[in-house]
């Protein structure tokens, strides 16, 4: 099937190829507005104190790649089962499963970013200083840490960090417009009609030497 033909199909299929993505688009678009709960995020950021830090320059320079593999030490205890049993402990709930916790640090760079990710606001920013309190205090027991020191301390979210409504709706659209597709080449594919002298040339293999006009209103 050539790019002609396949648009000439569409064409002749205009409503469902066009009904489809719309039906699809729309059903997501409700479904996301109405059932899909708003995400909030809060973040922080933290810097790692290691012990036995100079600011002389030559000192910074010997202990730089030592420090940001203790850096990156951190940033994993963070999402360890102490960190987080401890926290929850501390802010009497079950568990931290119901939030979404990122952390990232830069491989130059001994500052630590926390992100917290759920469904109450309030809930996010308090859970992200509280990590950031304990991994304090379990890094300087278990590791060569002098202190995690808050840089920039979690605030209660705004506005919505998710979902994507726009970009759920866009997928489902282009998602129901591919199956419109699929649904007419197949139907094609699977219609056996003789519907032209070509059809009758590659059936019969012999070339058509007349046609028969249909005249409009003949009896």
């Amino acid at each position: 099937m050539t790019l002609l033909e396949l648009l000439q199909l569409l064409r002749k299929h205009l409503r469902l190829v066009i009904a489809l993505p719309l039906v699809c688009a729309l059903v997501m678009g409700v479904y996301s507005y109405l059932f899909m709960p708003n995400a909030y995020t809060a973040s922080t950021s933290m810097y790692v104190l290691v012990k036995g830090d100079s600011t002389t320059k030559t000192s910074m320079s010997q202990d730089l790649s030592a420090s940001q593999m203790i850096a990156n030490d951190v940033s994993t205890l963070i999402k360890s089962d102490t960190v987080s049993k401890q926290t929850a402990e501390t802010l009497k709930m079950k568990s931290l499963r119901d939030y979404k916790i990122n952390v990232s640090n830069e491989t130059t760079s001994r500052v630590i970013s926390l992100t917290v990710t759920g469904e109450d606001a309030a809930s996010t920013a308090i859970i992200a200083n509280e990590l950031a309190k304990n991994v304090s205090s379990v890094a300087q027991s278990v590791m060569d840490v002098q202190s995690v020191n808050v840089i920039d301390e979690a605030v209660t979210p705004t506005s919505p960090s998710g979902p994507n409504r726009i970009m759920y709706t866009a997928v489902a659209f282009l998602a129901g417009l591919f199956v419109a597709i699929a649904i007419v080449v197949l139907m094609d594919m699977l219609n056996t009609r003789v519907r032209g002298a070509e059809d009758v040339e590659e059936l019969l293999g012999i070339p058509v030497i007349g046609r028969i006009p249909s005249m409009k209103g003949a009896k």
